[in-house]
């Protein structure tokens, strides 16, 4: 009796500084960042925003971020969990394209980006792809009644490049792109 116990307090002392240790590296990667581990507050006409958490943008003058699988709700981050087998995922992303083709027409024969029409893991995803805001310019342009260059300059200004330049892609924050055209004279 007396060996299992001395065992398990040994392994609990073990893992105490495993955990201990990561969770120290953790937090010093952290301080590292531009914002410290911290969430980036954006005041923009008297409101608050988060800038790392997707915003919903309704508006046709808006770029419009990545679909939410819980309504943009940072409470409760959560992905559908469904896959491209799943008949009722297939249906909600269906949906989702025929919505955006409806509100960009112009853009019927283009590609769609996959960011456009599918949830992220979180539900929370605040960043689009360079392409995914290339996509929706056009629409942009006849609702703001500004030429196409002048928001595709706003889109290249607000891009950010890849981690180290090597991990994944350019990507754009919706939330910081469509302040940036309100800013727009």
């Amino acid at each position: 009796m007396k060996n299992y116990i001395y065992s398990a307090f040994r392994l609990t002392v073990v893992m105490l500084v495993i955990v201990g240790v990561y969770l120290a590296i953790v937090y010093a990667g952290s301080k590292i960042l531009p914002t410290q581990g911290n969430a980036e507050i954006i005041q923009h006409k008297g409101q608050k925003f988060y800038a790392n958490i997707g915003q919903e943008f309704k508006s046709e003058k808006y770029f419009h971020g990545r679909p939410s699988a819980v309504d943009y709700n940072a409470a409760g981050s959560a992905g559908s969990n469904k896959g491209p087998s799943n008949e009722e995922y297939l249906e909600t992303v269906k949906k989702r394209i025929d919505t955006l083709k409806m509100q960009n027409p112009e853009m019927n024969k283009a590609k769609i980006p996959v960011e456009l029409v599918t949830a992220s893991g979180s539900g929370l995803d605040p960043d689009i792809s360079e392409k995914g805001a290339l996509y929706q310019v056009k629409r942009i342009a006849k609702e703001r009644n500004i030429s196409e260059t002048a928001i595709e300059n706003v889109i290249k200004s607000h891009t950010e490049a890849p981690f180290l330049s090597l991990f994944g892609p350019s990507k754009v924050n919706v939330l910081k792109l469509n302040i940036a055209l309100d800013q727009l004279k």
